[in-house]
């Protein structure tokens, strides 16, 4: 058997650096620097997220950069293919078509993003409410989601749109009567996980109102979900738009959006395409931009995912 005798120099301390030692091998990242790092792994994310971006920008300048008034006609040029005087053409009226592709889009872009915001806005006051209190008001309150979420969302905006006077204002208030109650169902299944966390029970020891629990601590914790759902919305409400526009029950003439243009160049499809796949491309675009940037939210917003 052997021995080994053990040697005053076995018992040395390391010569080691203490920098080196206290150093951090891998820097800290927060949450959203992760989020930002797996959505940017996604190629359809960044790519969505690039044409977006752009197709806004040309509904804000496409108007102003071009020589021709959406609603001018330009007598003798009817139906017009792409030249150096009309960039995309002309219409049936002899209007021009990149102006009014882009003013088309501007107005399908303000429709779809102010009933999506006021979507969010009253559906997640309203799930953060039903869900916190629960017992008597949250039976109350989902009951009345419930009423709502079976009625079909069109045709509850055909008959406003039918009653009310057309416009802007009463196409987002159409879309917008029923359009929360989805938001208001995904707020109150995450408030009623949250609410049992130990930071909610501490904030309701020391005082906390319920509006300052449910404003301060509750919401913020249920934005990641409320973020995909609202880059889900957008581009419902803008292809909601768009088939009412078709169907003759969408922003009255002169004005344009992507649906009216559609619907015109549907009319002419056979003799003059271009009219119905220039405004059909952009429609295409852009909601696949937002749909491709709430899936790589979705994937970059999963804990179950973070590394």
């Amino acid at each position: 058997m052997l021995r080994y005798d053990p040697k005053p120099e076995d018992f040395a301390p390391l010569n080691l650096d203490e920098k080196a030692g206290d150093a951090i091998t891998r820097p800290p990242i927060g949450y959203w620097q992760d989020v930002w790092m797996r959505f940017r792994k996604n190629k359809l994310a960044l790519t969505g997220l690039t044409i977006m971006p752009v197709l806004t920008i040309m509904a804000i300048i496409g108007p102003v950069i071009s020589s021709w008034d959406y609603r001018e006609c330009d007598y003798g040029h009817f139906n017009e293919f792409v030249s150096s005087r009309h960039w995309f053409g002309t219409d049936y009226l002899g209007r021009d078509m990149f102006t009014r592709l882009w003013h088309g889009t501007r107005i399908s872009l303000f429709i779809g993003v102010t009933a999506a915001l006021i979507d969010l806005v009253i559906g997640v006051m309203w799930g953060g409410i039903a869900g916190y209190f629960g017992g008597v008001v949250d039976d109350i309150m989902m009951r009345i989601v419930d009423i709502l979420y079976g009625i079909p969302y069109l045709l509850v905006v055909i008959l406003l749109l039918v009653v009310m006077e057309p416009g802007l204002t009463s196409i987002i208030i159409a879309m917008s009567l029923t359009g929360w109650v989805g938001m208001a169902r995904l707020v109150r299944g995450q408030v009623l996980q949250l609410k049992e966390m130990e930071y909610v029970l501490a904030a309701r020891s020391i005082g906390a109102s319920p509006s300052r629990i449910i404003a301060r601590h509750l919401i913020p914790n249920t934005m990641g979900v409320v973020l995909v759902s609202l880059t889900s919305s957008i581009p419902g409400a803008i292809f909601g738009e768009a088939f009412l526009s078709f169907i003759g029950l969408g922003v009255p003439m002169p004005q344009a959006s992507l649906g009216t243009l559609a619907n015109e160049g549907y009319q002419v499809l056979r003799i003059y395409p271009q009219n119905m796949i220039i405004p059909a491309v952009v429609m295409s675009l852009l909601i696949l931009s937002f749909n491709f940037v709430g899936d790589g939210l979705r994937d970059a917003l999963d804990p179950r995912l973070r590394q």
